[in-house]
């Protein structure tokens, strides 16, 4: 596991794939493997980024090599049967095309048993509100890199609203500039400073549905 930690946080997408693989082969559980090897390999590297470490091209190789081993992984995880236990609509907000963390928030939401449609990147608010009334899901989730997009959430919660569909779904927001008190400032539900932040508030949301 240690292996595919390193593997995964220094970008080595080939490699991180075969260590997937071969730790398969020695029949570790697949869950497991996400949970003690790849994600905390994507906090270690989100770390190395927050303290100038790591810049923009490391996050996005080491993201690339996490990406490549949940290839072989999600394979085995539908195989399983693993249940859906709720439904979750992503994406990075119109004028912003940045999506790693998007791209986290979504692997962390996969590996926690989700569904995720990820709409990707540049998504106007018209468009978060068609997909909502054709996914339903519960919970929504807004991502911006930048101070200047980061404004285009406030869009999307008042089309949703508009559209009648805000007491239908939670929304949560995250990114570089958010902060509480903007997510208080736009109406949204919660505001996460990390993918792990994300996935335990959408968990807890569709547990008070049940």
């Amino acid at each position: 596991m240690e292996e595919l930690k390193e593997l995964v946080k220094t970008g080595k997408r080939k490699e991180a794939a075969a260590k997937v693989q071969e730790l398969l082969d020695k029949g570790d559980d697949p869950d497991a493997i996400m949970k003690k090897a790849m994600i905390p390999a994507m906090d270690e590297a989100g770390d190395l980024f927050q303290q100038g470490q790591y810049f923009l091209p490391e996050i996005l190789v080491a993201a690339m090599a996490m990406k490549a081993g949940m290839e072989v992984l999600r394979p085995l995880l539908v195989k399983s049967g693993l249940k859906s236990i709720g439904t979750v609509l992503l994406a990075t907000v119109k004028g912003d095309m940045h999506d790693i963390g998007k791209n986290l928030v979504v692997m962390a939401m996969e590996g926690a048993g989700f569904e995720v449609v990820d709409l990707g990147t540049d998504v106007s608010a018209e468009k978060f509100v068609e997909a909502i009334k054709e996914h339903k899901p519960q919970v929504i989730g807004l991502s911006a890199l930048l101070t200047t997009t980061m404004y285009a959430m406030k869009d999307v919660i008042e089309a949703v609203d508009k559209a009648g569909l805000r007491d239908q779904v939670k929304i949560m927001i995250g990114g570089a500039p958010i902060r509480q008190e903007f997510a208080d400032e736009i109406g949204a539900d919660f505001c996460g400073k990390d993918s792990t932040e994300g996935k335990n508030y959408a968990r807890d949301v569709v547990s008070k549905e049940v």
